[in-house]
């Protein structure tokens, strides 16, 4: 049942894709011109109803090859350092980002629409998972045919697995990972997990981990090509058959980035007191059954006793409290740290860092493996894709992987599943027509 709060809360700024949702726009249009839903129920004329699903495809298709061609020309307009003046599609969504890769959002929307019957229906216009959806076989179809995929990160809960549960031996996403491997990708596990030692990674991630050690088919290189970055940029440690746990942590020193290196430790200190402190405030001013947990690169707020469960609305407006004071201070609008407030679902973090600097590290650490001489050394942003499952604009902590790579929004370790085997199928179509 869809009650009145659930309406009212979509309705949120904060809890929208602007890009999303004028697409959503766009596809509706149409859906009123050619649903006839009195056909869905008087069943007298089959053909017209078929007739009614072929034309509705049809102006999908057209609409969805008009923002691809947009989506071509703001690609060409942000590389052009010359150019001063916005796309028209930065006009008509002025929240829109860069895009690595060309986007074939009408091919993408005929193998969805085989899937989801998108055409078919009178009375569900285009909603945003269809069109989510959408955009992540796109995205796929992108980073295979123009390209190659080198570098695939995750986030953990809700992408592997399911929120606050771990990654079990059981899980069908371990196959899907190992193939990845076998195929020579990278993978990079990024989580907003802040552990500093290898046993707890190993207690989330055990059934990975033990499936890569037990494989008799991957070389030694392709087992050392997991990595995990932890606090969103803040712990590395990779695998290691040797190590306890399986896992090894690798000297900060080895893999910060020259501007992860300037990162003062008294601004850090000065950023995590501030947040505290704003915790402190909306834990009195909301009356909320929570505790503060201080670590050396991240603050938050976690219920107690364990087990409570804080009331949504009150979890995102610590968010966007903490979020608000944290820009206003100081530390924040010298901008000498980047940090990232965010909605853990049952809990509150601020982060130093965020996943864009976490992506980055993966791709500069393997960038490295690889022996890429440009772009710094590090694998470029369209040839990694990031799979996760927070991309709203506010308290969201995938959300600005979006500035480093191509990305893939999920809302269950189901959807990774079946966007890993869609992944699958078009890199073998594309091995299969090479060798052909």
């Amino acid at each position: 049942m869809t009650t009145r709060y659930r309406v009212e809360y979509a309705l949120k700024s904060h809890r929208r894709d602007q890009f999303i949702e004028w697409i959503k726009g766009l596809l509706a249009v149409p859906f009123v011109l050619y649903s006839s839903p009195h056909g869905a129920f008087d069943g007298k004329d089959i053909s017209r109803l078929s007739q009614t699903a072929e034309e509705a495809h049809r102006r999908y298709s057209e609409i969805l090859h008009d923002v691809e061609v947009m989506i071509d020309d703001h690609i060409a307009s942000q590389k052009d350092p010359n150019n001063p003046f916005p796309s028209k599609l930065k006009l008509l969504v002025p929240t829109v980002g860069p895009f690595f890769t060309r986007l074939p959002l009408e091919a993408a929307f005929k193998y969805q629409d085989s899937r989801r019957y998108i055409s078919s229906r009178r009375f569900v216009s285009p909603s945003f998972n269809d069109v989510r959806l959408i955009l992540n076989s796109a995205q796929i179809m992108a980073v295979t045919t123009y390209g190659e995929l080198q570098l695939a990160t995750f986030d953990g809960d809700v992408t592997l697995y399911d929120d606050g549960e771990s990654l079990e031996p059981s899980s069908p996403v371990i196959p899907r990972l190992l193939d990845l491997l076998h195929k020579n990708i990278k993978i990079g596990i990024v989580t907003a997990a802040g552990y500093t030692t290898a046993d707890k990674y190993h207690a989330r991630l055990h059934g990975l981990l033990s499936a890569i050690a037990a494989s008799t088919t991957l070389t030694p290189a392709q087992k050392e090509s997991l990595i995990i970055m932890g606090g969103e940029a803040n712990y590395l440690f990779q695998f290691s058959p040797g190590a306890p746990h399986l896992l090894a942590p690798v000297p900060r020193a080895e893999w910060l980035t020259p501007e992860m290196a300037t990162w003062d430790e008294s601004a850090i200190a000065e950023l995590l007191d501030a947040a505290e402190q704003a915790l402190r405030d909306c834990v009195r001013s909301l009356n909320l059954p929570a505790a503060l947990l201080r670590k050396d690169r991240a603050v938050g707020i976690i219920p107690d006793p364990p087990g409570v469960r804080i009331p949504r609305e009150s979890l995102e407006e610590t968010v966007l409290v903490v979020q608000k004071a944290l820009e206003l201070s100081r530390v924040g609008r010298e901008r000498k740290v980047p940090f990232c407030a965010f909605n853990g679902g049952r809990d509150v973090f601020v982060d130093i860092g965020d996943k864009s600097w976490g992506v980055t590290v993966c791709q500069r650490w393997f960038g490295r493996q690889l022996g890429l001489a440009d772009n710094g050394g590090a694998i470029r942003g369209e040839n990694t894709l990031h799979v996760g499952d927070q991309f709203l604009s506010a308290g969201a902590n995938d959300f600005r992987a979006r500035s480093v790579g191509t990305t893939a929004w999920i809302a269950s370790p189901t959807e990774t599943v079946d966007l890993l085997d869609e992944l699958k199928e078009l890199m073998e179509k594309k091995k299969n027509g090479a060798s052909s």
